[in-house]
């Protein structure tokens, strides 16, 4: 297929590439997240990317950008493309376990709670309005916005989130193997208790059962003046939900093709049912001569860091296919 489809690019001259970083206790229910060597050190993952994006590489811990199959992180990908594009990245501290050891904006958010037991996000309105405020800064200093998330376990709150609003909604996973179960289980219990309440405003929505990066993104999409894109698969899904829901402009979506050929999820038919326009970026990894990379093609990470996203800002600055697929195998090689 084609690299980037159907896609055409607006105009811009000041592109930026944001990440919003947060956690939900969700991550450390055991077969939840593959985004880490354990439950509990999902906790860990959103600060490490940003020290390999913004860095080069992960200083606070010894670790390896890749999975234990050999699989490197989206993280990589992100990383190779702002170094080809030459954009420093902006990250967003919207509720972290671990403090950031990398520069970023504070919205003095807290980690999302279980949601089968309590509200997730009890700061939710505070956390819109600072994205809000964000937004509104964020249209002074670029004409063309990237925002990505990191949020292990974010497939799941978005699956809330989205049947909660009333989608038929399946969602993807960082694992080959979707859990889907243990996914259907939680949701199960959450929408039963948010209906139960009468909850049906998203922003209540959010409240009882998102996790810190939506409230923020959804206050940034409601104030932000240039062109957003929303670097990501089902979790960016659930935010155009929201703003749908909020009656804001819709933001464009853009997304891995591993996300839509993911047979778990229903991307495509939700992106209809949501009515938002989701752009694809298929970069070839199946004969790029990388094992590690070659294991997206088999359903492995897919997407995350808003790694289909900062491709697509890349492609959109003017650097070919062939030149993008070529930063991306030299970064990860380094990393083995």
């Amino acid at each position: 297929m084609a690299f980037v489809s159907g896609f055409s690019s607006p105009l811009f001259s000041r592109p930026l590439f944001c990440s919003i970083l947060a956690n939900t206790r969700l991550s450390t229910l055991p077969g939840i997240s593959g985004a880490g060597p354990t439950p509990e050190k999902t906790l860990l993952t959103p600060v490490l990317d940003a020290e390999l994006i913004m860095q080069g590489s992960i200083t606070s811990m010894p670790v390896k950008p890749n999975t234990p199959t050999g699989c490197p992180t989206p993280a990589c990908i992100t990383r190779a493309m702002m170094e080809l594009t030459r954009l420093r990245p902006l990250f967003i501290n919207a509720g972290l376990a671990q403090d950031p050891t990398v520069p970023c904006l504070d919205v003095y958010g807290c980690v999302g709670d279980d949601p089968r037991e309590r509200d997730a996000i009890p700061c939710a309105d505070a956390l819109y309005q600072r994205g809000i405020w964000i937004g509104k800064f964020l249209s002074e200093s670029c004409d063309l916005l990237v925002l990505g998330e990191c949020v292990p376990g974010g497939t799941t709150t978005a699956l809330c989130i989205l049947r909660a609003l009333g989608y038929s909604a399946s969602v993807s996973s960082s694992f080959v193997k979707n859990p889907v179960s243990k996914k259907e289980e939680i949701c199960d219990a959450v929408v039963k208790r948010i209906k139960s309440r009468g909850i049906t405003e998203p922003l209540e929505i959010i409240r009882a059962t998102g996790d810190p990066m939506m409230p923020v993104a959804c206050g940034i999409t409601n104030s932000y003046s240039g062109t957003l894109i929303l670097a990501g698969g089902t979790q960016m899904l659930s935010i155009a939900a929201l703003v749908h829901g909020m009656g804001d402009r819709m933001p464009m979506i853009a997304t891995t093709s591993f996300v839509r050929d993911d047979p778990s999820a229903n991307v495509r038919e939700l992106a209809d049912q949501i009515g938002v326009k989701i752009v694809y970026v298929d970069p070839g990894f199946q004969d790029i001569g990388h094992s590690g990379l070659a294991r997206y093609c088999i359903g492995e990470v897919k997407e995350g860091m808003g790694a289909g996203g900062a491709i697509l800002l890349a492609y959109m600055m003017g650097h070919s296919p062939e030149a993008i697929r070529a930063k991306i195998y030299e970064t990860v090689s380094a990393y083995n």
